[in-house]
Parts: structure tokens; sequence; C-alpha cells
């Protein structure tokens, strides 16, 4: 991930004792110059701040109140980003002898032991206000309100992603800050439960600890710093055994290839629900048309119309949506040419704003074929994660395959695609056999498991597993694909040719008749063969194995069902 912007909070972090480092300031300056966009993000009022630290204008935006006022350096103008602070709560904590009081544009704030009187005030009065603790320092702000959602307030300004941004902090209300932050970072002074959230704790305290930060930025771009918590995944399908099989969100170099028509698209199209889902921006290539629809998208080109690389590029700066170039106006001999020179100027504008985050290329043997005049090392970022889909992997650049960390083959035949990519690259992949692959299977493999080709059940986007939900729940499966309830002796035949009908003959087939399938895991043999779903499978299977009596395993595997699927009552 290439990081742009630093949010810092000011007490106790960039400061100490309301006093700002001459070195720390001179490194701010430092930063500024070099194009990094600085935020300051802190509980205390704007007069109070400007008082402490005259040099503020170092700072491109200045988040104060805690997130309730906005303020820019340069011009002054401040925008105020909840309720005005009410007067008769004032008031009332003035009755109260609650001093000192410290009132801001929405803030109010005193210190403890003052909170169960602020508490008392807030009840009696009947007003929809949160109190926030700070080392000591007792603050009232509008209910959702905090450093997160000022954060988000000044980036959407300055058109940074929050992705794109460092959070650094000490204290207990920034942990809304570190966690609306790609990259959460406290200092060594930090509390306990704030380093137990970052990512990065400093050695240096308070001042020392973000001097730290800037130097190795303006050194290496943090080029070597990820987030470790929670760290987002994007699932590209579910293993035999149940598990998910995934790739980082950042950083990632993704292959998708196979035959036409083998599922490729839609595993893209999941991809890029999920990358939406978690505010990631997408730049699609698209030669066919294949990626026009979708909620959020802004399309550039048509079967008619060239796409004009510059409106392109203003798109994805000034909005948050995510980009399909559409190729089909362009000749097909112009196309490589065309993709180039979009790319690069793809990765001119990564390496100012870190966005796009992941660039799609579809068919990319057209765009990135081996032959092509320029090196992919000047066509990506780096910092950035990558997507290539393609029919013919053999015809890729090497420097393209060269760079691939995870390859996902789709298709019947997928002991040809891999003999592609070996001719044409030696990735080491693992022999496979010539054992065709079921419809909706891939087989996965990542550099971090070098040594093994995983089968799994690609995971579908939402609109498809909607078609495919309802199917297996109310629809009408094959003979073939129905489950039949037969008994150890075989008297029985009857057919469940969906999950609804399945439950229903459940519920009044005799005890000896349900515990003979579960002990062979016909229940759980169905649903992952029939059903498709492998993840359902893998959990009926555990509980196929726990010796319960009939009814009550009867209802462990219809909750499970209910889980996944809407059944009519």
């Amino acid at each position: 991930m290439r990081y742009v912007a630093l949010a810092t909070d000011f007490d106790g972090t960039l400061a100490t004792h309301g006093q700002v480092d001459p070195g720390v300031l001179g490194a701010l300056q430092r930063a500024r110059d070099s194009g990094l966009c600085l935020l300051l993000v802190t509980g205390r009022v704007w007069p109070d701040l400007r008082a402490v630290f005259p040099e503020y204008r170092v700072f491109n935006r200045i988040v104060v109140e805690n997130g309730a006022l906005l303020v820019d350096p340069e011009t002054g103008e401040e925008t105020l980003l909840a309720s005005a602070a009410s007067e008769a709560f004032v008031a009332r904590l003035g009755e109260l002898g609650v001093a000192p009081l410290s009132v801001g544009r929405s803030i109010v704030a005193t210190w403890e032991p003052h909170q169960n009187v602020v508490l008392g005030a807030i009840r009696e009065l009947g007003l929809e206000l949160q109190v926030i603790f700070n080392k000591g320092a007792v603050m009232v702000l509008p209910s959702g309100v905090n450093k997160a959602s000022g954060l988000v307030a000044a980036l959407s300004e300055l058109g940074i992603s929050r992705h794109n941004c460092v959070g650094v902090g000490d204290a207990e209300n920034d942990h809304a800050l570190l966690e609306q932050s790609e990259l959460a970072v406290a200092v060594a002074n930090a509390v306990p439960t704030l380093k137990d959230r970052a990512d990065w704790v400093t050695a240096g305290e308070q001042g020392d600890g973000v001097l730290e930060i800037l130097d190795e930025w303006l050194e290496t771009g943090l080029s070597a710093r990820h987030r470790g918590r929670d760290q987002s995944r994007l699932v590209l399908g579910t293993e035999a055994d149940g598990n998910r099989f995934g790739i980082s969100s950042q950083g990632s170099r993704l292959l998708i290839c196979g035959s036409s028509g083998s599922g490729k698209s839609t595993l893209t199209s999941a991809v890029l629900e999920q990358l939406t889902d978690l505010g990631y921006q997408y730049c699609v290539i698209d030669p066919e048309g294949d990626f026009q629809t979708a909620p959020g998208r802004v399309v550039f080109g048509d079967a008619e119309h060239v796409p004009d690389p510059g409106e392109v590029i203003q798109a994805l700066g000034v909005t948050p949506a995510n980009v399909v170039v559409n190729l089909l106006g362009v000749p097909i001999e112009k196309r490589s040419l065309f993709g180039s020179e979009l790319l690069q100027r793809l990765r001119h504008h990564q390496e100012r704003w870190g966005r796009p985050h992941w660039v799609v290329v579809d068919e990319a043997h057209h765009l990135l074929e081996n032959g092509m005049p320029v090196d992919p090392e000047h066509l990506h970022d780096p910092a950035s994660s990558l997507l290539l889909i393609t029919v013919h992997p053999d015809h890729l650049h090497p420097g393209e395959l060269a760079g691939i960390d995870t390859v996902v083959v789709i298709g019947s035949s997928p002991g040809s695609t891999l003999r592609e990519l070996q001719s044409a690259h030696g990735l080491g992949l693992p022999e496979w056999s010539e054992k065709a692959l079921a419809p909706g299977v891939a087989l996965a493999w990542s550099r971090q498991r070098p040594g093994e080709l995983v089968e799994i059940a690609s995971v579908e986007p939402r609109q498809e597993r909607r078609r495919h939900q309802r199917k297996y729940a109310v629809g009408e499966l094959g003979q073939d694909k129905s489950f039949y309830f037969r008994g150890p002796e075989g008297a029985l035949n009857l057919r469940a040719h969906n999950l609804a009908l399945f439950l229903q003959i459940a519920d009044g087939v005799d005890p000896e008749t349900w515990n003979y399938h579960r002990a062979r895991n016909d229940y759980s043999r169905w649903l992952r063969e029939a059903v498709k779903d492998r993840e359902l499978a893998a959990e009926v299977q555990q509980l196929e194995a726990v010796d319960a009596p009939a009814e009550e395993s009867r209802a462990h595997i219809r909750q499970a069902i209910d889980r996944r699927y809407t059944l009519p009552a």
C-alpha cells in the first residue's frame, strides 16, 4: 500500500507538554515539501491550539474538538461537523459547580472526577450526547462525533482515501483515529490498549515517535509497513475442509486464467464486489465490455467512442467511484499501445495519490503480450495491487508472470492451462493430473504455499449467489442431484429436490433412517457435491460426527442450513 497522508494527534503524540520540538517541526515541513499530506487531529479547541502551536500552517487540514470542527489552515475557513454545544447543558454544568469547563463550537470538556456530574446532567436534560475520556479529560460531544468522523471529512476535502492514510496517537480517544487509518501507529508512551491495536509501536515517545515515522517515510515511503490488525482479505473460494482461500487486499498480484466461458469473469466480479465493500478503489481495463454494469462504477468508452485517458484519471482523482475503461472502440491493432499509455498514466496517479488501489486488466494477453515494447516495471506501481485475467497465459510478457504471487486456474481442463504457464515462465507450479474440474471448482496456487495446488469452490458475486441460493432452496434439482432418504433397509425412496423439501422430509423420517444417513455422511456429501456449498458441507460434516439424539442432530443441521438460505416457512 502507498501511504500519502499522515494524521496525527497533538498532545502526547506530536507535542510534549503542549510544545512541538523544532526537529519534529522541521521533519513535518520536509514531509509537506515532498508532497505528503499532513493532518492534525486533536481534542483541543481551535483558539487554544493556535495559541500554543503558531506553526499550525504546516498542516494541510486540522480537525479540532475531537472531530467536531474542520479547519483549513491556509484560508482559515472553519466547517462545523456537528451540532453546536447545548447552552442549557453548559449552564447546568456551571450551576453544578463543574470547573474548569472548556466550551468550543461543539465540544464541552472538563476533567475527572466530574464525569458522574456530567453524566447526571446529560440524563437530567435528556440530551443525546456521548462522553469520551482522554487521560483524565472528560469530553462531551454529540453522538457519533469522534476523531474518525473528523478524519473522514478532512480526507474527503483533500481527495484522499483512508486506505492511503497513516494514523498516529497515544490516548483513549485515538482508537477511532487509528481504526479509520490504513496503518495504525502508537507512540511508545501510548496507553497499553492503543498499543495492542496498533500495527506499529514506535521506539520513541511523543514527538520522537512522530519523527521516527517521518524519517522512515521520507526514506522508504513506509514500504515495509503493512496493516497487521484485522487485515482485509479477499476470498477467492472455499477449500474442501471449509477453510477460505484468500489473498491480501494490499499489494497482491493475482492471475485468473482458463478457457473461454469457464467463469473467469464471474470470479473477477466477486473480487470487485469485495473491493467495493472494503472501500478500495479499482480501475478495470475492459477490452470486451464485460464489466459495464454495477453500482458505483463510472464507464468510459464504448463500441463507437474511444475512452479519453485524461478523463479516466480525472474521474479517479475527484470521486471515490470505481472506473471501467471500455476498449471496444479502440482498434485491436492499437489496443496494446493504448493500454500501455493508460497504464503508465495510472501508475503516475498511483504514485501521487495511492489510487486506484487495484488495476484490473481483462484479456491481458492483448495488452500485456510477450514482445510488447514497454517493460512491465514501467506500467505497474509496486505498492498497489494488480489483477490480470486471460485465456492465454503463455502470451503474457514474462515480466508480468514473474510478478504474479497467486494463480487461479478455471475450466474443465486445467492441465493444459498449467502447462502453458510453465512453458511461458517457470513459476514452480506443481504437477497436475488430467483430472477435469467440476463446474464452479478452480485450482489455486500461491507463493505462500508453493508446493501445492488447492482445489477451491470459487466464490460467486452476490447476484449470481442469490440466483443459485434460490435454485437450491426452492428450485428443481435434477434426479441425479436430489437427496434420497432410503433408510438402512432401502425400504424408503423419498426424494428431496431442494433444500426446503429436504428439511421437510427430514422432519418426518424416523430416527433410524436419519441416523443411517448421518453415519454415512450422506448429508454433507450431498451438500458438497450437489448443492456445491463446501462451507456448509464442512459444517454439517462436523455435526454428523457429534453423538447426539436424532431430534437434536436434525435441529442443528436445520440451523446450519437456515443461516445460509432463506427458505419458505
